[in-house]
């Protein structure tokens, strides 16, 4: 059994508000609560004038409550964050107990946790990680004495029966247009006939309710479900119409993880020909996470032609491969602009990333331009616009082509065979 927010928050009614009267939650100090299988993170409000005595005599009553809590429901603890917040909800002090993700599948059961608390954090969560290229290491080994492949976290992934092909695209930084790219394939896709499902997988930095022109849409839930908003043809979820837009996501790896889950498996998706995630920049544990959770048909790496941008995109796809995840090929976004007077200019340069998904045996999938138009089509959440016609939307329509190609040719190399219907 797990932990739930509403069991956690039942919890700490008994734990007595320091410096402010009541309890933490009747007193408003108890500003957020997440969960994550067996990880639980709390923010409180600093009181006006508490002393560092308060401040520990809180936190060690705060995770009393929620050990106690663990115990009763018999569910497992690895990891319990505590953190003090001011106003502007800046994180003023911070108590770590129990182990780091990495390494909290190792520990014992509920209860049994170690550490201490303290301004920056101590104790068992300071012990160092595991980086996953140890855990994902593809190159053959062992063949002479019979044995396989190191395993990868897609190796057990469970697939979703309902949803044909999981694409995910990432970056190995921000800034070169990964939403932009992830959004019109999505919307491409929908124009062709796919039923397809795009969701905004950047837990820290969500785009696409300005790119969907989400606007002033709520999200809603039935029977515990989110349910999708449906705008362009696509059916979307994204981390931010789920919080204070304005709001800075400042969340550790399992407060990340379990929201990243939350879109993945509490959004009524129904019956899809794609699911297109876009992923935070970076090779972080977001990636990770979704390796773990989904069974991918593939990924596209965005790049642009600068070689800063290349050297990121490098990790990028060897994340993907180490994760035993396929890599689609390599887009060069913002490959040149075109200005009001029709000509091309190359501001970032041209042809790197092509370059790159050479040296790297992948495939190339196409160079997407920069325009006046894909600018203010994105501002104003209108990516249809984008399919009107012109050198943007023959870029688009290429890179679905291959894409889809691609993913022929993977489910192929997997002793998939392709169907042909005839109605």
């Amino acid at each position: 059994m797990s932990l739930s927010k509403e069991t956690i928050t039942r919890a700490l009614r008994g734990v007595p508000a320091v410096g402010a009267g009541g309890d933490l939650v009747g007193a408003g100090v108890l500003k957020w609560v997440a969960v994550c299988e067996t990880y639980v993170s709390v923010k409180l409000l600093m009181p006006a004038g508490a002393t560092p005595g308060d401040l520990a005599q809180v936190t060690s009553m705060t995770r009393a409550a929620i050990e106690s809590a663990a115990r009763d429901e018999g569910s497992r603890l690895d990891s319990i964050i505590i953190e003090f917040v001011n106003d502007a909800g800046d994180v003023i002090r911070t108590a770590r107990f129990g182990a780091p993700v990495n390494e909290a599948r190792a520990q014992g059961p509920a209860g049994a946790m170690g550490g201490s608390g303290g301004s920056g954090g101590s104790g068992a969560s300071d012990m160092g990680h595991r980086p996953i290229g140890g855990l994902a290491d593809t190159r053959p080994v062992g063949h002479a004495s019979g044995q396989t492949r190191a395993p990868t976290p897609q190796g057990a992934a469970p697939a979703m029966p309902s949803i044909r092909n999981i694409i995910a695209v990432g970056a190995g930084k921000g800034g070169v247009g990964k939403s932009t790219i992830a959004l019109n394939l999505a919307v491409g896709l929908a124009r062709r006939g796919a039923a397809v499902g795009l969701m905004d997988g950047d837990i820290y930095g969500p785009s696409l309710p300005t790119l969907l022109g989400l606007g002033a849409m709520e999200p809603i839930v039935v029977d515990g479900k989110l349910q999708p908003f449906l705008v362009h043809g696509v059916k979307s979820m994204t981390i931010g119409k789920l919080v204070d837009p304005d709001k800075p996501l400042i969340w550790r790896g399992p407060m990340a993880h379990g929201a990243f889950k939350q879109l993945a498996e509490q959004t009524n998706w129904g019956e899809l020909d794609y699911l297109i995630i876009d992923l935070p920049p970076g090779t972080g544990d977001v990636a990770l996470t979704m390796a773990q959770m989904l069974k991918l048909s593939g990924a596209v790496v965005v790049c642009t032609p600068q070689k800063v941008a290349q050297d990121d995109a490098v990790r990028a796809a060897k994340m993907f491969q180490q994760l035993g995840i396929e890599v689609l090929g390599v887009v060069e976004n913002m490959s040149y602009f075109i200005g009001d007077d029709g000509k091309e200019y190359d501001i970032f340069g041209k042809g790197g990333a092509e370059f790159m998904a050479q040296r790297l045996n992948v495939p190339f999938l196409g160079a997407v331009p920069l325009t006046m138009g894909l600018r203010k089509n994105s501002d104003d959440g209108n990516p249809t616009a984008n399919f009107a016609g012109g050198a943007i939307t023959r870029a688009f329509e290429e890179l679905i082509s291959r894409v889809e190609g691609q993913l022929n040719l993977t489910a192929m190399k997997k002793g998939q065979r392709p169907t042909l219907t005839i109605s």
